[in-house]
């Protein structure tokens, strides 16, 4: 039988030259973009609807990172229950014991504080009359008019305003009950329990996961015994400084300055700025103006010390992208968002790099002629 000669292909429309498979790269990472975003929109969607829970997990990795080597140094002598319980113990004995002295320092002080206040403010607003200011004195009673007159008028907004915080210290009193009853599992048997979750993927799926895990895992440690040790330094060079000048509620203002400092960049300076303050209304502007200077102090010892020394190995991240994080973890869920939003992405991007596959190494320049005689 005769074959049949194959029909010509008919020509497609023109496509401008070089556009047809820019466009297709485009679209291909576009719509992968697209999907990744979507997926992470549903699970922080997801997280953020179990907040407590979420909250409740991540406070329980925290302890676990923080109280994790005294646990491993203790059960080199005793079981690992017992180490358990003692790390466990030092975790809540050590706040609860500087929560306790606080109180203490403050109700001891309480009248001296309140007379101090009472000048430093008066002192102030002798400042404030006179030159260049030359504020007229009806202002401040005018001022103090208008508090009281509020506070009448929004008294029911403010005790409703009370009982809604009540109710948010009975869920924070929840979390942290969550928190430590994770955290005893993830102390006793946490390598276990992820060692069982992985296994119940395919095994290339598995090797992924616990790859990922692990590199996220010594990222978010190293950034939390990182940012402690970071945090602790700071509140004890304050500590030091409050105690030189003279500041009333030193040790307050030094546990303030310990907390602000899990937030990158602006933590720090806030909590000085109400040192200084309390500085300005008891001790005067001379002492408020030092307690400022140290803002610039500390800084440069965070920035050029501590954080090269302590988070280099933990946290990759350029200070733009650090500033990026906390800026949309606090638009995102407030002082928690910001709290968050630096160790987030320091695991994220843990994860990424370990698990991107590597790239080939660049093809060994030829020999040229002229190489051999030089050489």
């Amino acid at each position: 039988m005769p074959v049949r000669p194959p029909r010509p292909r008919r020509p497609g429309p023109a496509t401008p030259a070089g556009a047809g498979p820019a466009l297709r790269r485009l679209s291909d990472y576009a719509w992968r973009l697209l999907v990744v975003a979507a997926a992470a929109y549903l699970v922080l969607t997801v997280l953020g609807r179990f907040h407590l829970i979420t909250l409740a997990a991540f406070l329980a990795l925290v302890i676990t990172s923080v109280i994790r080597p005294v646990v491993d140094l203790a059960a080199r002598a005793v079981p690992r229950p017992l180490a358990v319980l003692i790390g466990l113990a030092v975790a809540i004995l050590v706040p609860a014991g500087l929560l306790t002295l606080i109180g203490e320092s403050v109700a001891d002080d309480v009248d001296r504080l309140t007379k101090e206040f009472q000048g430093g403010l008066d002192r102030l607003e002798r400042v404030l009359q006179r030159p260049p200011l030359r504020l007229d004195p009806t202002v401040f009673d005018d001022l103090q008019h208008k508090i009281s007159d509020f506070a009448a008028k929004h008294r029911s907004t403010l005790i409703s305003t009370a009982v809604s915080g009540a109710h948010r210290v009975f869920e924070v009193a929840t979390g942290a009950a969550l928190a430590l009853f994770m955290s005893v599992f993830f102390l006793h048997s946490g390598e276990r329990m992820w060692r069982w979750t992985a296994a119940q993927l395919p095994p290339a799926a598995a090797d992924h996961l616990d790859r990922g895990g692990r590199a996220a895992w010594r990222t978010f440690a190293g950034y939390t015994r990182g940012i402690f040790i970071v945090a602790a330094s700071n509140a004890i060079m304050v500590g030091i400084a409050l105690v030189l000048l003279g500041v009333p509620l030193a040790l307050p203002l030094t546990v303030l300055e310990f907390l602000a400092s899990f937030v990158p960049l602006v933590g720090s300076p806030v909590a000085m700025l109400v040192a200084s303050l309390v500085a300005l209304a008891a001790r005067g502007p001379v002492t408020a103006i030092v307690v400022l200077l140290l803002i610039v102090v500390i800084g440069q010892i965070e920035g050029h010390l501590l954080h090269p020394l302590v988070m280099s190995r933990a946290v990759s991240l350029h200070p733009v992208v650090v500033a990026v994080a906390v800026l949309a973890g606090s638009i995102a869920a407030g002082v928690i968002g910001a709290v968050v939003a630096v160790p987030a992405t320091s695991v994220a991007w843990s994860v990424y790099a370990e698990l991107r596959p590597a790239r080939p190494a660049p093809p060994p320049r030829p020999a040229r002629a002229g190489d051999s005689a030089h050489s």
